[in-house]
């Protein structure tokens, strides 16, 4: 097997990304404390071709060192937006259409590989804060929730680990 070179990737410009069909999915960050996760968020959705990324509350935004060294560009490519309060957010995609889902452990939530995304639907994925996750509040807000099943003793996985396997899912669900 040969290692396949950067250049042999085929990899979209920022011009091509931007102009790419993208999933209907957009991605609500609240309150997310680790300026690396908001970078692992961007490089995520810039590999799924994820619509925007809204950073709610205190989430860091671009341009920032500690941001661009885990998005690697992506804050280039994928579309983003801050929004001061993450609940006036939720409200306006509402508006917009977009169902509301948190990604959260909360009673009836729906297992993740049991949820069937529609393709005539937008989404919007909330990730929350890495100590108290998605806020209750914005929780109430929500069309559903989704939580991501896990088996081993620990029942939390670090945000950039749990956006990588609810955007992969979409994506491969939606496409």
């Amino acid at each position: 097997m040969r290692k396949i070179p950067n250049e042999e990737l085929d990899r979209k410009s920022v011009e091509e990304f931007k102009a790419a069909n993208k999933i209907p999915v957009v991605i609500l960050l609240d309150n997310i404390r680790s300026l690396n996760n908001v970078g692992s968020a961007f490089r995520t959705s810039d590999a799924f071709l994820v619509e925007k990324i809204y950073l709610g509350g205190i989430t860091g935004t671009p341009p920032h060192r500690e941001i661009q060294k885990t998005a690697l560009g992506a804050t280039e490519s994928v579309e983003w937006e801050h929004v001061a309060d993450v609940k006036e957010a939720v409200s306006r995609l509402k508006k917009e259409g977009y169902t509301i889902i948190s990604i959260e452990q909360v009673e009836n939530s729906i297992s993740l590989e049991k949820f069937e995304p529609k393709t005539d639907e937008k989404y919007c994925l909330i990730f929350g804060n890495e100590v108290f996750g998605v806020d209750q509040e914005v929780v109430d807000l929500s069309d559903l929730t989704i939580e991501i099943p896990q088996f081993g003793t620990k029942h939390s996985l670090n945000i950039s680990v749990s956006l990588g396997i609810v955007i992969w899912e979409f994506f491969r669900k939606l496409s």
